[in-house]
């Protein structure tokens, strides 16, 4: 009989658990944050469409997927200046688009 919390299959390294952990934290501090303050009618940046919170948390999740993917293809590990690149294209994204 096949257990459903039997999570073998995946490899379950330290940094699978860190990015994983990270992505979660991240939704809970933005619906924590949309509930003490909430965030209002969308507004629009420079990409010309308006944008939530939540479509901007978004929008970094998927640059910085991409950012990660064109280091790796690029230049290789380790992907510590992969990750900074990721925190900045965060914070422009959030104060810009």
């Amino acid at each position: 009989m096949n257990n459903p919390l039997d999570l073998s299959w995946m490899a379950w390294t330290w940094p699978t658990v860190a990015f994983f952990g990270f992505i979660v934290l991240s939704i809970v501090c933005m619906a924590i944050w949309e509930k003490v303050r909430p965030g209002g009618a969308p507004r629009r940046g420079i990409l010309g469409i308006d944008t939530t919170r939540g479509d901007r948390l978004f929008i970094s999740y998927l640059g910085s997927g991409f950012i990660h993917l064109a280091w790796l293809g690029l230049l290789g590990t380790p992907l510590w200046g992969a990750i900074v690149v990721s925190l900045l294209f965060a914070m422009a994204v959030f104060k810009w688009v």
